[in-house]
């Protein structure tokens, strides 16, 4: 079992609700396969698992840098086309995102080998669907969200 600094446990920290995106209702709808308002664990695992093989470009069973990038930047992208925010917002959150997105790609390849496994996206995964899930019924509601929002605030 691999002991993590208290750098990496903050990087973590980032790691996974960014993967998991920024919103509480944004990691619903992103997964809510029957669009009911509420994600299911077997929901989020199986959009997941499809993102997760659409991001595998070269089909070698994990995500390079370069994969891992540049679909985080696809789905930031239709994000800010959504936005109704300035031009110069956009660019601003846009380089952010993209520097964040990298030092996520650092953080989740937890045995530095360049590539992020199957292993190691289940397990950011994992930690997401948990943290969301405020009232661990294995169901994540708008209500989760709100009270997500608050313990973050708290």
């Amino acid at each position: 079992m691999r002991i993590l600094t208290p750098f990496a446990l903050s990087l973590t920290a980032i790691a996974a609700p960014a993967l998991a995106q920024h919103d509480g209702n944004e990691f619903i709808s992103a997964f809510d396969a029957d669009h009911d308002g509420r994600l299911t664990r077997a929901e989020y695992d199986a959009g997941r698992a499809a993102r997760f093989a659409a991001t595998d470009a070269d089909r070698d069973g994990g995500l390079s840098e370069a994969e891992y990038v540049g679909e985080y930047t696809a789905r930031l992208e239709q994000r800010l086309a959504r936005s109704t925010e300035a031009d110069n917002r956009k660019t601003e959150e846009r380089q952010r995102q993209t520097r964040q997105a990298h030092v996520r790609f650092g953080v989740l390849d937890g045995d530095h080998d360049q590539r992020i496994s199957r292993a190691e996206y289940d397990n950011v995964g994992k930690r997401s669907f948990d943290e969301q899930d405020g009232d661990h019924d294995g169901i994540v509601t708008a209500a989760d969200a709100v009270g997500k929002r608050n313990r973050d605030r708290g």
